[in-house]
């Protein structure tokens, strides 16, 4: 059939059109221009036929469509607090944002935590400083108390650094974290200016600490996390008290 050539013609008309093949039978029956009662001339028993009459032609030109069938699920919302349920006020919100309710134990938000990190750095921070001027200061009191300026710019200028630093550890004590560029540019500053005294001598351990102190300095004011403070103020803290044992115990 499938090289077979129809003619066909409707009831009512006396012209047949054609020949078609089977594929343009098909196609003419997909654009709705033929139906099941359209006739076409059957050649084996050499007369008209409806194409209902053929099972082969109506399976390929009108194939049975079938049917879709919604199957019925049952929907359950969410996020629908249930009946028993107790209701939510807004202590209970409270709490849950900060991590404090049983389904939010352990879950404590971000910006609290690195809240409390960066509360921890601000205070390494003003010991490391403290540290510091007990250092740089301490050898040059009598100096200072005495407000002889001329005698520590010419003799003892690290003592002036020990006086900033004393300043720097006053106002972090206040909350004042704007003075955190402040305190960074003092870091780096001292690393140079007595990083640069105890190279020309030779003192290679102070020079460590030293390093070590100012690079804890100045992480204990930008991290925000606990194993990062933490690190800032093992180095700051350790580094300072190593450089102020050796000040301390070798004086200039």
């Amino acid at each position: 059939m499938a090289t077979q050539e129809f003619y066909i013609r409707s009831a009512t008309e006396n012209e047949a059109r054609g020949p078609f093949s089977l594929e343009q039978l098909v196609s003419l029956a997909e654009n709705a221009q033929i139906d099941p009662t359209t006739l076409y001339y059957d050649a084996a028993a050499e007369q008209w036929a409806e194409l209902a009459s053929s099972a082969e032609l109506m399976a390929l030109a009108f194939p049975e469509k079938k049917k879709l069938r919604l199957g019925t699920k049952e929907i359950k919302s969410v996020n629908v607090q249930a009946e028993s349920a107790p209701p939510i006020s807004v202590g209970d919100m409270l709490a849950a944002a900060e991590g404090l309710t049983t389904d939010t134990k352990g879950r404590q938000s971000l910006a609290i935590d690195q809240g409390r990190a960066a509360k921890i750095g601000l205070w390494s921070g003003l010991l490391t400083l403290l540290v510091s001027a007990a250092a740089l200061a301490a050898p040059s009191v009598d100096r200072i108390f005495a407000l002889d300026l001329v005698g520590l710019l010419s003799q003892q200028p690290l003592a002036l650094l020990g006086v900033l630093d004393l300043f720097l550890a006053l106002m972090l004590s206040l909350g004042s974290i704007n003075f955190y560029p402040f305190v960074r540019f003092r870091a780096v500053f001292g690393l140079g200016m007595v990083g640069f005294i105890l190279f020309v001598h030779g003192h290679t351990l102070p020079l460590a600490a030293l390093v070590a102190g100012s690079a804890g300095l100045y992480f204990c004011t930008i991290c925000i996390s606990y194993l990062g403070v933490g690190l800032a103020a093992l180095a700051g803290l350790g580094g300072m008290a190593g450089l102020a044992w050796f000040v301390l115990n070798h004086p200039a």
